[in-house]
C-alpha cells in the first residue's frame, strides 16, 4: 500500500482573533500537485503556512503526519510502516531539519522573501552549503547551475546580482532555485505568480512543472485561479471561509462541481 507524503487529520488553526482554519483533513502523495483554491480571506495562506509552523502566533490543533519517503517506504513489501512524525508537536527548534530540506516555501512576493543585503547567489549557496553539507565554492557552482536550471539568462552574472537588480520574474526564478536547492520531497506555492503580468506567469507555472518532474518532489499550489489549477495539477481542494468544502481530481470537480460555493 502506498503511503502518502503528508497525511493531514482535523487541523485547525486558531488566533486570538478567532479560528482561521477548520478541522480540514487530506493526503498529500509524493509527486503529485494538487491546487488549494479559494478567495481572498478563505484561509488558504494560512493553512499552507501552518503546514511548517510559520505563523508564531497560530495555536494548532489535530494532526500533521510527515512520513519520511525512502526505498524501504516506497516498497510495497516492506513489512513496517515507517516512522511518522507529527508536525503539530514538533517543537519548534525540530523544524531546522524539516524546512527547506523536506519541505520547501515559495512566497508570493519574492522581494519581501529574498534578503536585500545578499546577493542571489550567496542566498541559495548558504541554502546549499547548510542542508546538503556542501563546500563554499562547490555550493557557489550548483548555486548558479541551480539558476541555470530555471532559465535565468546568464546565471553566473545573475548570481551576483542583489534581488533589487533583478527583474520580478527574475526575482520569483532565483526564489524558486532556492527553494529546490535542498531537494526538498514537497514544495509549497503560494501564489507563486500573482505579482507577475500575464506574459510570465505561463513561464512559471512551466518552470515549476519541469522541475517537478525532474526531481518528483510534490507540489501544492495555493491560488484563487481556477482556470490556473485545471492547467497545473492532478487534484483540487476547495477552501471557503477556513473550511475544505470539497476535493478531488481536478477535472471532476472542476465540471462537475457538488458544493453550492464551486459552482
Amino acid at each position: 500500500m502506498k503511503l502518502p507524503l503528508l497525511q493531514v487529520r482535523n487541523l485547525s488553526v486558531d488566533f486570538p482573533q478567532g479560528r482561521v482554519v477548520n478541522e480540514a483533513s487530506f493526503n498529500i502523495e509524493l509527486g503529485e500537485k494538487i491546487a488549494l483554491v479559494g478567495e481572498s480571506g478563505s484561509g488558504k495562506s494560512v493553512m499552507a503556512m501552518s503546514l511548517v509552523r510559520l505563523i508564531e502566533s497560530a495555536k494548532l490543533s489535530g494532526r500533521i503526519l510527515w512520513i519520511p519517503q525512502d526505498e524501504d517506504t516506497l516498497n510495497p513489501e516492506a513489512t513496517e510502516a515507517p516512522q511518522s512524525l507529527d508536525l503539530v508537536k514538533l517543537p519548534i527548534k525540530g523544524f531546522a531539519d524539516i524546512r527547506g530540506q523536506d519541505i520547501a516555501f515559495v512566497f508570493q512576493e519574492p522581494m519581501t522573501a529574498l534578503n536585500p543585503l545578499f546577493t542571489v547567489g550567496d542566498q541559495i549557496a548558504e541554502v546549499l552549503e547548510i542542508k546538503r553539507g556542501m563546500r563554499r565554492r562547490d555550493a557557489w557552482g550548483e548555486a548558479v547551475s541551480l539558476l541555470h536550471q530555471t532559465g535565468i539568462p546568464d546565471p553566473a552574472l545573475r548570481a551576483n546580482a542583489y534581488p533589487h537588480q533583478l527583474s520580478g520574474g527574475q526575482r520569483q526564478r532565483a526564489m524558486i532555485a532556492m527553494a529546490i536547492a535542498a531537494e526538498p520531497k514537497l514544495l509549497l506555492a503560494d501564489e507563486p505568480t500573482t505579482a507577475l503580468d500575464v506574459s510570465l506567469r505561463g513561464q512559471i507555472l512551466d518552470l515549476v512543472d519541469s522541475l517537478q518532474q525532474k526531481h518528483g518532489m510534490a507540489i501544492l499550489l495555493i491560488t484563487h485561479d481556477l482556470n490556473m489549477a485545471r492547467r497545473f495539477v492532478h487534484r483540487v481542494m476547495v477552501m471557503e471561509n477556513g473550511y475544505l468544502v470539497e476535493q478531488g481530481e481536478v477535472t471532476g470537480v472542476l465540471s462537475n462541481p457538488q458544493h453550492p460555493y464551486t459552482r
